[in-house]
């Protein structure tokens, strides 16, 4: 019995040194993440204005986001000029990490984890905001141009809103521009307006994007003979989405057609200086400025 009661103790004993043991581990472990918690719970970047930092934060970008934002992240076709002090998604540090780090839904922005290139740590994307922060204007640009006359151009004389809309408003042949003013540079605007086939004849299509696919244009003529004039929607290999000129919808089985003829050549017509003048240019990007500001 005496054998048993000292048993008992000596399993009480070293049942509460593993007790104080564990506390001591997890007492540890609390300090730890109290004074190296991981970065990603920062409200501030932990590398403002680290010059070192910067540097390497240029360098990631250009790795794994100036596909979409440009090389200078002033914006592209597919991703928003991160230039500008006030940004769609956020404009804080612990917005700009969350939006890398995790992605925007709707977007097509991917989440930087195991999603762009090869990935990015949290501290690599702290880097990226340091110098994101390094090379943004320190206030939002006064728009040059009239908004007012911008608006009478694009739904009157210019015709723009004959293919696109804003706010509801508009035709569905082209991509809807309600949030250009915020998701492009004001170069790339212009380009587009001054050359529409350009980022087309550069074959950058994806699928993820807020756009859908590059509005490559595409020729069908059916079985019966009838010629389609219109945009590429969705393509499989079987089947042909598209939207001709009227905004009809069709869906074809490519089998059954007598032919299909896709091009790089924008449906949107040139505006050079001779039928958009350069002011008047300046107008509908302030007018496009305006509506995101809203």
């Amino acid at each position: 019995m005496r054998q048993f009661d000292l048993s008992v103790r000596n399993q009480q004993a070293s049942h509460r040194s593993l007790q104080g043991a564990f506390g001591l581990v997890c007492l540890a472990l609390v300090a730890f993440l109290v004074t190296n918690g991981p970065l990603f719970a920062q409200e501030r970047n932990p590398f403002a204005g680290d010059a070192k930092a910067i540097k390497l934060g240029e360098f990631q970008f250009r790795s794994n986001c100036a596909f979409c934002h440009g090389l200078g992240a002033r914006g592209g076709g597919r991703g928003p000029d991160l230039t500008r002090a006030q940004k769609r998604h956020g404009n804080s540090d612990a917005e700009m990490f969350r939006n890398i780090h995790e992605g925007i839904a709707g977007t097509a922005m991917p989440a930087a984890v195991g999603s762009i290139g090869v990935g990015m740590t949290d501290e690599e994307i702290w880097q990226v905001i340091a110098y994101l922060r390094s090379v943004q204007a320190k206030a939002s640009a006064q728009p040059v141009g009239s908004a007012a006359h911008g608006k009478e151009l694009f739904h009157g004389t210019a015709g723009c809103s004959t293919c696109h809309m804003i706010q509801g408003k508009g035709g569905r042949l082209g991509p809807d521009l309600s949030g250009t003013g915020s998701a492009r540079s004001t170069d790339s605007i212009v380009e587009s307006v001054r050359f529409p086939s350009r980022r087309l004849a550069s074959g950058l299509t994806e699928a993820t994007k807020e756009f859908a696919q590059e509005y490559e244009t595409v020729k069908v003529v059916t079985a019966d003979g009838q010629k389609l004039l219109g945009v590429v929607l969705n393509e499989d290999q079987f089947t042909l989405q598209m939207m001709d000129t009227r905004e009809q919808l069709h869906l074809f089985e490519k089998g059954k057609l007598r032919s299909v003829e896709k091009s790089r050549e924008s449906l949107m017509p040139t505006y050079d200086q001779k039928n958009l003048s350069d002011k008047d240019l300046q107008d509908i990007v302030a007018y496009l400025l305006e509506v995101v500001a809203q």
